[in-house]
């Protein structure tokens, strides 16, 4: 029988010996509040409406009303106010009768969560004052009239970020009555950058628009010779979103005490962005096999995944790192938290964190790919979030380095930051969090060895400037790109990098000696190439040039290795082999041209199409070996987005995407995709065929709801053909 009765109570938490309360972390939950809470025994006759008891509350969250003008909120397509911390914000009470300060009390409470605490920041109670001191919790009364009051609302510049409950407490001698549970009142309070006591503070207008309140990106891919850039949709005031990226810090199990402070929620978030581990929001592929998921390359935003992860709660497929870092990138925009996508050109992927990639050869001066265990990735994408780090010595606040691309574990989960970019660039790699692997990304040495027959290791080249080449993100205000390696690490071979290199090996990082080895760099002969820039489908050549600057004649045994290879420098296999012998006159130079036909790379192409060549070149008559690699991406077809007529908000507007198939085969399953925030919700099309040469047309209509400028992003995607876009600015009229 008991058992019955037990299950029929709300089931209470379990006892737990070592606190008081259970977790308090889902911002989701709630407790219930007493409506009436009675200081004794209610005299008879007793009637609540005799007292001073609320009507109405107006929380003026239009977004053409004051709050939501105020607090740069208005862009939410959200129906609640929306607010920002340390900023004060507006709300009218009506009450029953008029309110009478010296007889009438009544004050605020705002609760989140379903333990609310006030040491905790989790249960707030606001009294109604005489003025209100900048960044701390208070109210005043700034206009009465009949039975209203219209207050001035401050919240705390360290406050916890989320959804708070109001409720509305009025004192009367036998107990304290509140207004009933109204989630229309519910608030949303985020960071503020336009709060000079917020830990994210950013003292520039243009950048604040910028990482703030842009809800379009680029993204910048390919490889260092041929820079290729893709707009990204963030969508961050997209219906729902903001939801959405709650939940991610309630899947994150994050404290909601916590959620006050922008260090501790990049962290978590830096995990929870991909699925490794704890379920997160991007599953990670990198095996060019994309069933029963959408391929990293046909995304063409963050929106669909967050409200497909939101609403399922499991991991969305699939992800690569500029999708994970545009993911990220909206989750830290959505919550008020400034940041940037920024890419990485020749990224390491150290294995060992030794500040050395190490490239074995083999005997004929090929790379031995079963012993070769490091690579160089084309580019990697992560983000930076702006903020103080009140944890570390001054002076290395500013841009945060994140990453949520699942690459090697920290404290035991792929997670990834916030490394202090100021920190990384002067070598200071114990300051937390991830340090040296990022510092290791940007900065390592590529190192090519081979077994000498006796058993010693051989050096035959050391390439100091081929890691972190190139680090950049999008310009402010424009789609160009800005360039920022000069944040990440001074002037190659300057004082000043050996200075940092000194200070991060002393640190920790460590830095294997080249005493064990022998090491007698080439001088005499210079050898490089060059890849021909061609468009996917066309034959190409690589030019490989040598300088002989010694006096003598030299015969140079070469090698060049093509491969496919994913654009993490992972090779998939090996298109083209080529040798000869070049004959080398002395003090002159002397080029050789290898052909690369289409055929022979077609059928094994991978999503980025990227070749990785390998040229190595053996002195006949002194042994020493020359090697060099470099990655090439090829030129991919674009997809055209016209507009018809006049483009005018709330209005219906018509659009055609129109591609031309470049192969000499037919594409199959092919998806096109098309959005614009503010402009259309993900449109999707199907279809199966595309024969050579034609050209498919699909027409869309949809009704813009924003005026001003918009940018619409189409994406095509099938097996033979992955990262194909095409993007349209577009001006939408005012009705």
């Amino acid at each position: 029988m008991s058992e019955t009765t037990n299950t029929n109570k709300k089931k209470k938490p379990p006892l737990n010996g070592r606190r008081a309360l259970p977790p308090n972390n889902s911002n989701d939950e709630e407790n219930e509040v007493p409506e009436m809470e009675a200081f004794g025994l209610l005299p008879r006759g007793f009637n609540s409406k005799d007292y001073l008891h609320v009507v109405d509350i107006y929380m003026f969250k239009d977004p053409h009303e004051i709050n939501k003008q105020q607090h740069h909120t208005d862009k939410y397509y959200s129906p609640k106010l929306i607010v920002r911390r340390g900023q004060p914000f507006q709300m009218q009470i009506d009450f029953n009768q008029p309110y009478k300060p010296e007889t009438d009390q009544f004050w605020l409470e705002y609760l989140i969560g379903r333990y609310p605490q006030q040491n905790k920041g989790t249960y707030i109670p606001i009294l109604v004052g005489d003025e209100l001191k900048p960044g701390e919790w208070g109210a005043k009364i700034i206009h009465k009239e009949n039975n209203s009051v219209r207050l001035s609302i401050m919240s705390s510049a360290t406050c916890i970020v989320g959804k708070f409950r109001l409720y509305v407490a009025v004192w009367t001698p036998f107990g304290i009555l509140r207004t009933q549970r109204n989630s229309t009142t519910d608030t949303y309070i985020l960071f503020n950058p336009w709060c000079q006591q917020d830990a994210v503070y950013l003292d520039d207008e243009k950048e604040r628009e910028e990482y703030v309140l842009n809800d379009v990106g680029v993204v910048f891919h390919g490889n260092i010779n041929d820079i290729k850039s893709r707009s990204w949709s963030y969508g961050q005031f997209e219906e729902n979103i903001l939801d959405a990226c709650l939940f991610l810090m309630d899947k994150a199990q994050l404290e909601l005490s916590g959620r006050g402070n922008p260090i501790k929620i990049c962290r978590v978030a830096s995990a929870v962005i991909n699925s490794r581990d704890d379920d997160g929001v991007v599953a990670g592929s990198w095996d060019n096999t994309y069933t029963y998921g959408v391929a990293p390359a046909a995304w063409t935003g963050s929106v669909d995944i967050l409200l497909e992860y939101y609403s399922s709660k499991q991991p969305v497929r699939y992800g690569q790192c500029w999708v994970f870092a545009g993911v990220f990138n909206t989750f830290l925009r959505c919550l008020g938290i400034p940041a940037r996508l920024i890419t990485n050109y020749s990224s390491a992927h150290d294995n060992n964190a030794n500040l050395r990639l190490d490239f074995f050869l083999d005997d004929e001066g090929k790379v031995d790919t079963k012993l070769t265990k490091d690579s160089v990735w084309n580019y990697h994408c992560w983000n930076e979030a702006w903020m103080t780090r009140p944890d570390l010595p001054v002076g290395f606040g500013g841009w945060q380095v994140v990453d949520g691309t699942p690459q090697e574990t920290s404290d035991g989960m792929y997670r990834c930051g916030p490394a202090s970019v100021q920190a990384i660039k002067h070598g200071h790699v114990c300051f937390q969090f991830d340090a040296p692997f990022v510092y290791a990304e940007v900065n390592s040495d590529v190192i090519y060895s081979r077994r000498d027959k006796n058993g010693t290791q051989v050096i035959e080249k050391i390439d100091t400037t081929h890691i972190g080449q190139l680090i950049v993100t999008k310009e402010v205000g424009g789609d160009g790109m800005m360039e920022i390696t000069e944040e990440y690490k001074f002037q190659e071979g300057s004082e000043e990098e050996r200075l940092a290199l000194e200070t991060a090996v002393m640190y920790g990082v460590k830095k294997q000696t080249t005493q064990d080895s022998v090491y007698q760099p080439q001088t005499d002969v210079d050898m490089d190439f060059q890849v021909q820039k061609a468009v996917l489908g066309s034959d190409f050549k690589v030019t490989i040039t040598f300088r002989n600057k010694s006096h003598n004649y030299y015969t140079a045994t070469t090698y060049l290795s093509g491969n496919i290879v994913f654009y993490t420098g992972v090779a998939k296999n090996e298109f083209k082999k080529h040798s000869f012998s070049a004959k080398l006159e002395p003090s002159s130079s002397r080029s050789f041209d290898v052909a690369i036909k289409s055929s022979e790379y077609l059928s094994d192409l991978l999503d980025q199409a990227s070749f990785h060549f390998f040229v190595t070149a053996r002195i006949s008559e002194t042994g020493k070996i020359l090697a060099m690699q470099k990655a090439t991406v090829l030129e991919m077809p674009t997809l055209r987005i016209k507009t018809q007529g006049e483009m005018v908000a709330n209005e219906e507007m018509s659009l055609t995407v129109e591609f031309t198939n470049p192969l000499k085969q037919t594409l199959e399953n092919v998806t096109l995709r098309l959005e614009g925030p503010g402009v259309l919700t993900t449109m999707k099309k199907e279809f199966s065929q595309i024969p050579m040469n034609s050209t498919l047309i699909w027409e869309v209509k949809c009704i813009p709801k924003r005026p001003g400028l918009r940018k619409l992003i189409a994406s095509l995607n099938c097996d033979a053909l992955r990262h194909v876009y095409g993007e349209l600015n577009v001006q939408i009229q005012k009705p």
